[in-house]
Formats: C-alpha cells, structure tokens, sequence
C-alpha cells in the first residue's frame, strides 16, 4: 500500500498525476491511528493511499525545448530529493533525473518534504546517469555541474538555454566520470567557514540563477 501523509501533499496528490485510492482524517480517525498508519507524527491530521508514483521517460525530458532539468548524483537521502524537487517545481524546471540504485526514490517522506511538489514535476529514473548525460548533450542541452572547487560561478556561464544541472549526493559530490560528461563546472562563492551547502540549498540557488537568466 502506498501512503503519503500531510495537509499539502494529499492536496497536490488530489490535483496531481496520480490516484488518490482513499483518504483518512482526524477527527474521524484519532492522530494516533494516523501516526500508526503512516508510521510518522508529522501527518497533520491527513493520511491518504495512492497509486505507485509514476515515473516519466527520460527520454521525453530531453524533447521539451529549451528546457531546465535538474540531475543528482546519488543523493541519497528522501529529505534532500524532496526539497530539491520542491525547488524545481517552483522554478518551474522541466524535469528531475534520478539514477535507479543508490540513490532516494520518491517515497512518503520525499512527498511531505516537496510539500506536494512531486506530484506536478515530472521525476525520471536513468540506469547510468554519466549515459543519460551523454545523450542529453547530443540532444542540445548544457550539462554543468556543482562542484565547491570549480573556479566559475554560475552567473558567470549560460544556463538560458537547454540546461542540465548536476548535483553530487550528500558529501560526496559528484562522482568522477558524471564531473566529466559536463560541459564545465561551477560553484557557488561562499564566504563562511563550513566546507559546503547543502545539495538542496545548492539546488536552489542554480536554479533560481537560470531563472534569472531567462
């Protein structure tokens, strides 16, 4: 049975790709039953069962013109997908790609971390992503990577056109031969003392950068 849980997300699963099979809410169904049904207290009064998230085809990503898409590298952790895909939605970005193994998938808790954003943006599964790179750049796209020590900034390069942005799993960055199917890299100026952003936070700033641009 697949369950999501929270206000925004049964909210964006009703207007969304996917069918919303049942609903529960408090007060009909004490929090208590929710929190063992959903397995999580952050419900909000609202658990819903619906149907498998529907995958998009990687390949149609690549025919949207001009397109934004966003790539992780084996980020690993639901929370950090969630808010990155929350991120792209708002950005109004075309696609997330994401490899099939050793990475998040969309779950209930990348759902209630989007706030309901998976359910409008269009999530891919790609066996190898170094490939998948590849076949973008043949298509037309840009493909740059986020990597701290890269000496461009991302206002320095053009991301107003067909654009892959490539972001690496948490602490890890990107692996070698995906830093080596993009065209360049880039990284964000930082002037504080820890070592990096978070991949979601470094989502965001590139995107809304190549909103900017356009």
């Amino acid at each position: 049975m697949n369950l999501i849980y929270g206000k925004q997300p049964v909210a964006e699963a009703e207007r969304g790709r996917r069918r919303v099979l049942r609903v529960w809410r408090a007060p009909d169904i004490s929090a208590e039953e929710l929190e063992r049904l959903c397995g999580s207290p952050d419900h909000q009064g609202v658990v819903a069962e619906v149907e498998p998230f529907p995958y998009a085809g990687s390949v149609e990503l690549l025919r949207v013109e001009s397109a934004l898409l966003i790539a992780l590298d084996q980020v690993q952790d639901p929370r950090n997908l969630g808010a990155v895909a929350r991120s792209a939605e708002a950005a109004g970005a075309a696609g997330l790609v994401i490899p099939e193994r050793r990475s998040a998938a969309v779950t209930a808790v990348t759902c209630k971390t989007s706030a309901g954003a998976v359910e409008h943006l269009p999530i891919a599964h790609v066996r190898n992503l170094a490939d998948w790179l590849g076949e973008a750049k043949q298509a037309g796209f840009w493909i740059w990577g986020a990597d701290a020590e890269a000496k461009q900034a991302p206002w320095d390069v053009d991301l107003a056109g067909p654009t892959v942005l490539v972001l690496g799993g948490e602490g890890k960055g990107l692996r070698p031969r995906v830093a080596s199917a993009c065209d360049g890299l880039v990284a964000l100026p930082q002037r504080g003392k820890i070592d990096s952003l978070n991949v979601s936070a470094a989502a965001a700033a590139l995107l809304f950068e190549a909103v900017r641009q356009r």
